[in-house]
């Protein structure tokens, strides 16, 4: 006969286990989609706090207050540690927004935009494709196992209620993430912005050898064809691109952590 009684102590664990995961599946990449039913987030968030509750060994003295507001605090502290360990994968998928951004740039689709649902934002439509392929990667790679291992390791370094917010070195980590952010970007469209620099110079080339072509007429029908060329080429590259997303995810996990320790 199965015995389902448990204390109060452990009904208050389990709620602290099911804020953090909460949080996190709620602003994590792949598990925050729009079109993600929300009952079925919410069944991951509780079927996952089970098997961490039944892995986790209560620490002694962890969950002490001496008021509803004390517990309160300690909720709310979970709740901030998990939107934070969500927070940092979730910045690291905007990178091919940036990408995309560039490209359309570069080839004159930059005033054709559309709705992302994920975001509710205008985006380009390289964006909208890179960020569609990196979900499929991260779906393929398996990635989305490994950020939901990545949060049960934080139930290890970061116990329940032993979250301890070091501003300086979350704020160290945030300055940082720009300049990689551009670095990772700049490296997708790369194949893209150097035809279309060619392009460019051989039109200008153009320009001076004939004059009287109008060289501004017949550039926006090549930029636009040879653009989609260089993406459709440079598509087979995308894998190794992702790489550099998937290691900055980790790499800005194991920061925001660090500065929670």
């Amino acid at each position: 006969m199965v015995n389902y009684s448990f204390s109060l102590s452990d009904l208050e664990y389990f709620l602290l286990i099911l804020t953090r995961v909460s949080c996190f599946i709620f602003i994590a990449p792949f598990f925050s989609m729009k079109n993600t039913p929300s009952h079925v987030r919410i069944g991951l968030s509780f079927f996952v706090s089970m098997l961490l509750y039944e892995i986790i060994t209560p620490m002694e003295g962890t969950v002490t207050y001496n008021s509803a507001a004390g517990y309160a605090a300690i909720v709310v502290k979970e709740a901030i540690t998990g939107l934070l360990i969500g927070f940092a994968p979730t910045m690291c998928s905007a990178i091919v927004n940036l990408a995309g951004s560039i490209i359309d740039m570069e080839t004159g689709l930059s005033m054709a935009t559309l709705l992302d649902p994920n975001t509710n934002q205008q985006t380009s439509i390289s964006g909208a494709l890179y960020q569609y392929m990196l979900l499929l990667l991260m779906i393929v790679t398996g990635m989305y196992r490994f950020l939901l291992g990545a949060l049960a390791d934080t139930f290890v370094l970061i116990p329940v209620n032993g979250a301890v917010f070091r501003t300086d070195s979350l704020l160290q980590s945030m300055i940082q993430f720009p300049g990689e952010y551009v670095v990772i970007a700049f490296r997708i469209a790369l194949p893209v912005f150097c035809v279309m620099l060619i392009l460019n110079s051989v039109l200008g080339i153009m320009a001076k050898v004939s004059p009287q072509l109008n060289m501004f007429a017949v550039g926006i029908q090549l930029k636009v064809l040879v653009g989609l060329s260089a993406i459709f080429l440079s598509i087979s590259m995308l894998p190794d691109a992702a790489d550099f997303i998937f290691n900055e995810m980790k790499e800005m996990m194991t920061s925001f952590v660090g500065g929670m320790m």
